[in-house]
């Protein structure tokens, strides 16, 4: 087949199919527009999922007759100053958008600059251009886009239904609003009902309050502020508290120079900050701006811009998880569960009042014997029977505790502790209210941080075993075991091969005092099933270090002394990142005494 060149149509064609995926990359193209000619309010509309229409209306600056006819053109943009592709500093530059959207729909601009006395408008449909009319426009530029695939209308197969296909446009415009919350957004259509995000004050606060708006009042509520600098390179931006977590990455919106991305690096680094806070099949929500010097990242390595490329990809990887872990630590011990509303949406009322009306005799439920009259009569005293209805059996621990006054310790965070319950959970008072511990993710993240703290000083101290303890799996989890035996021997576990099917355990780290080999290595053997070559050494090592701190940790059901509740409690008021364990859970929640007098009606 001889070479030849192809028709302009169909090189556009070609292009669409680069730039124009679907309705939603027709909103990001001409949304990215509206942004980088100067728009502070910006409105869209859609019909039919954007099938059938789409509306961009902006306050813009317009342009002349001259740009306005060259705009359709291939290759023609106004983002770029000179030939220099590494001084990005615009959304679109390819000069790709308008001239694709124009070989496969019908297209019409109408716009007004503010050294013309009147707008002009022109109109595209399947790639021809009809000639510039005079048109009424106040100001900026309005785009509408009909018919969409019209002159290709194979790809209408592939479109999804008009509710699949409005909710993708409105996670592009909420995308584009979160990077830019400087301007207003107003996103109208058929298949919804109008959302407008107003335009919010600079700075951090400004751009909490956008998100606020977007992502709900939860993600505002639990919001821990990020920011961190070295080299040039900035991350600031928000992350929502461990415990308010997604079952997917999908609540995680990443910006890089205001352009919204889905970058492999960034989503590795968040994964690898968070993992000390969250289970295996949870996802943090946050929201990161990563700023940096145009020449330092190629935003120029996918057709629709979603992906970038850093030159030292290693610096924005440890300055994320760097800022991530700051902020975490920061607020160590604040979690969803910790809230009062939160809390307090878990209580229930014990029973449900009778009607005045109900009659216990007519219940199926009613007692054999008839209730005994009191008319007349003073209130009876309790007979033994009822008595015994108050016995709920001896305290689960004495708290009377006489030698340290309480006082000297409702003032700290935690309290005093008054009391245990189902040899689980320590509940203290404070000076406004009250706090339930469970001991076991409590103590859990305590001998974790002892564990990292000993690794990064000096190494974790082992206690050789008297005797051997040898434990019994089968031959992959063996191998899978002495193929890790030096990454646990880091911390102070020593096995080795005791034949096929079998692992001796020799010494054990100091810190966990008598543990349970057998289950130690049983569970940290799974772990080892999930990992990969991928995952740096310094993640497996903290992986080894959760286990075995589960491990070493004090159980739910052992009964524990006044004393050694309280110690408990300093400790946890003194450990970073006590408000989880080491799988996302929360260690305590807490009640305010007007949270508890809310319950009883008494507010």
């Amino acid at each position: 087949m001889p070479v030849r060149q192809l028709p302009e149509q169909v090189v556009n064609r070609i292009a669409a199919g680069e730039v124009v995926e679907r309705p939603a990359s027709v909103v990001k193209e001409l949304v990215e527009n509206a942004i980088d000619a100067g728009a502070s309010r910006i409105d869209v509309f859609t019909d039919g999922g954007g099938r059938r229409r789409i509306g961009i209306t902006d306050d813009g600056g317009g342009m002349t007759a001259k740009d306005l006819a060259l705009a359709v053109e291939r290759h023609a943009t106004s983002k770029l100053d000179d030939e220099d592709l590494l001084q990005i500093r615009t959304l679109g530059f390819r000069g790709e958008a308008l001239p694709s959207i124009g070989s496969v729909a019908r297209l019409s601009i109408t716009t007004r600059h503010a050294s013309e006395p009147h707008a002009r408008a022109l109109s595209v449909e399947g790639g021809d251009k009809s000639e510039i009319m005079p048109a009424a426009l106040a100001h900026g530029t309005r785009v509408e886009v009909n018919d969409l695939f019209y002159a290709t209308p194979a790809r209408l197969k592939f479109l999804k239904t008009d509710r699949t296909e409005a909710e993708a446009i409105r996670e592009v415009v909420r995308r584009l609003a979160m990077a830019r919350p400087d301007v207003a957004f107003t996103l109208a259509g058929e298949e919804r009902a109008p959302v407008t995000w107003t335009a919010a004050l600079p700075g951090a606060a400004g751009r909490l309050t956008r998100l606020g708006d977007i992502l709900g009042a939860e993600f505002r509520s639990h919001a821990i502020e990020v920011h961190a600098e070295r080299e040039g390179v900035v991350v600031a931006g928000y992350a929502a508290a461990p415990a308010l977590t997604k079952a997917n990455a999908l609540g995680q919106y990443l910006f890089v120079n205001g352009r919204p991305v889905r970058d492999k690096l960034i989503l590795g680094a968040v994964r690898g900050a968070y993992a000390d806070y969250l289970p295996r099949d949870r996802h943090p929500v946050l929201a990161l701006f990563v700023t940096l010097d145009p020449r330092e990242v190629d935003a120029n390595v996918h057709p629709a811009k979603t992906e970038v490329r850093f030159r030292n990809a290693g610096l924005v990887r440890a300055l994320i998880v760097h800022g991530l872990k700051d902020a975490l630590a920061r607020e160590g011990r604040r979690t969803a569960a910790n809230s009062g509303e939160s809390a307090l949406s878990s209580f229930r009322p014990a029973f449900t009042p009778r009607p005045a009306s109900w009659d216990w005799r007519a219940s199926p439920s009613a007692p054999v014997a008839p209730m005994p009259s009191f008319e007349g009569s003073a209130a009876p005293a309790f007979t033994e029977r009822a008595q015994a209805a108050f016995d709920v059996g001896a305290p689960s621990a004495d708290v009377r505790i006489e030698a340290q006054p309480v006082s000297d310790l409702v003032d700290r965070p935690l309290g005093a502790a008054r009391t245990q319950i189902h040899e689980t959970y320590i509940v203290s008072q404070t000076r406004d209210g009250l706090i339930i511990v469970d001991q076991h993710a409590a103590h859990e993240r305590i001998v974790y941080e002892r564990l990292k703290a000993s690794l990064a000083a000096n190494g974790v101290q082992r206690q050789i075993l008297l005797i051997p303890e040898i434990v019994e799996m089968d031959e992959a989890t063996v191998e899978r075991l002495l193929e890790r035996s030096e990454e646990l021997a880091s911390f102070g576990l020593a096995i080795e091969s005791f034949g096929p099917g079998a692992v001796a355990v020799r010494e054990t780290p100091s810190l966990l005092g008598k543990t349970n080999a057998g289950g130690l290595l049983r569970d940290l053997s799974e772990h080892m099933a999930e990992w990969d070559e991928a995952l740096p050494l310094e993640r497996r090592l903290m992986h080894v270090a959760a286990t075995m701190a589960c491990h070493g940790s004090v159980r739910a059901g052992r009964r524990l002394r006044p004393e050694e509740m309280n110690a408990l409690l300093r400790e946890m008021e003194d450990t970073p990142n006590s408000g989880q364990c080491n799988h996302g859970r929360p260690t305590y929640v807490e009640l305010k005494l007007n949270d508890v007098e809310k319950l009883f009606g008494r507010r």
